[in-house]
């Protein structure tokens, strides 16, 4: 399911129109992209936890010639699913 089907599926199921489910989702969104900016973790019970894993640089290899390149350090989003989302999926 992409972002938009995301909003179809909320403005059929609440009878919202299809601007006001586009502005529920991007506020949801918004609030997670913004709490892990601030480096905050982001846990929504039954479902799962956002947060952001630190890596360090390291020197990596171009695939495509085999040269070595330095990766600098990074963040990067890591989501984790709750139980009970494993276990309805595994249903």
């Amino acid at each position: 399911m992409n972002k938009s089907q995301l909003i179809e599926e909320l403005s059929m199921r609440l009878a919202l129109h299809p601007k006001k489910a586009e502005s529920v989702v991007n506020t949801i969104l918004g609030s997670i992209t913004k709490a892990m900016k601030e480096n905050r973790r982001v846990e929504i019970r039954g479902f799962g936890s956002f947060m952001l894993r630190s890596y360090k640089p390291y020197t990596g290899r171009n695939p495509k010639s085999g040269e070595k390149i330095k990766v600098k350090a990074k963040k990067l989003p890591f989501f984790k699913t709750g139980k009970d989302m494993r276990d309805r999926v595994n249903e």
